[in-house]
């Protein structure tokens, strides 16, 4: 299927959007294809700042309305016990909930940005989406990432070479509980290195109370240089910080 024939057959159209590559893409799309679509942004502690700043953005640039709703998502037992599928229980809770709010707006077709790359057997939270009906036209289309980030590109997208981002919670070792805590010292030390100017990395949790940075090689040599500087950000916070030379 092309992506100009789903839009045909789906003219009015709900978004879970986070302001990254792909959902960015596909809100696009859809606004271009003359679809009527709303872009969804759920905000719980699993997500920085920047993101939902970055949604903003994108939503005012093209024009489409974005509906912005706070979830506590460290409220749900299921999700905060940080089980091996943690990501399906915290799917199941978000896209739930924004199923709510679409249909409350009566938007009867909701979609998300996977893409043709993302592996069902690698993400449990895909099969969240199979099961609560949610659309995937990126992934159903067979555009991978590097299709999406071609096409944004041709589009004037600012994201088209944004860096891809998982939430917070994948920080934390998996078994080891999460807290609003740790979640918030996580943020704060990746928001650091970013304003110091690296990019495309994790701060890690090494409970109890450290940290592993992980960072493409090309940057290590900035970091040590710069080592005393990210000591001073991050050992406030953190007991020990280890830069992960494994990390590629």
């Amino acid at each position: 299927m092309q992506l100009q024939h789903f839009f045909q057959l789906n003219p009015r159209i709900a978004v879970a959007f986070s302001g990254g590559v792909d959902s960015s893409y596909l809100l696009y799309a859809a606004k271009t294809a003359g679809c009527d679509v709303r872009a969804y942004f759920l905000k719980s502690q699993f997500q920085p700042r920047f993101e939902l700043d970055d949604a903003e953005s994108i939503t005012n640039s093209l024009g489409v309305t974005l509906f912005v709703d706070d979830f506590d998502i460290l409220s749900e037992p299921e999700v905060i016990s940080n089980p091996p599928d943690r990501c399906y229980y915290c799917k199941v809770k978000i896209f739930s909930r924004l199923w709510e709010l679409a249909r409350k707006d009566d938007y009867t077709v909701l979609c998300d940005g996977t893409n043709a790359d993302d592996d069902e057997s690698d993400r449990p939270g895909m099969r969240a989406l199979r099961e609560l009906g949610v659309l995937s036209p990126l992934r159903d289309c067979g555009l991978a990432k590097s299709d999406i980030r071609h096409l944004s590109k041709q589009a004037g997208l600012k994201t088209f070479d944004k860096p891809s981002y998982a939430c917070l919670a994948t920080r934390i070792p998996t078994g080891t509980l999460i807290t609003a805590q740790q979640l918030v010292m996580i943020e704060e030390a990746e928001q650091a290195l970013s304003d110091m100017g690296f990019s495309d990395f994790r701060v890690r949790l090494l409970p109890p109370n450290g940290a592993k940075i992980q960072m493409p090689q090309d940057q290590w040599e900035q970091a040590t240089a710069r080592r005393a500087e990210i000591l001073a950000a991050l050992q406030p916070v953190f007991k020990s910080v280890v830069l992960d030379l494994a990390y590629r």
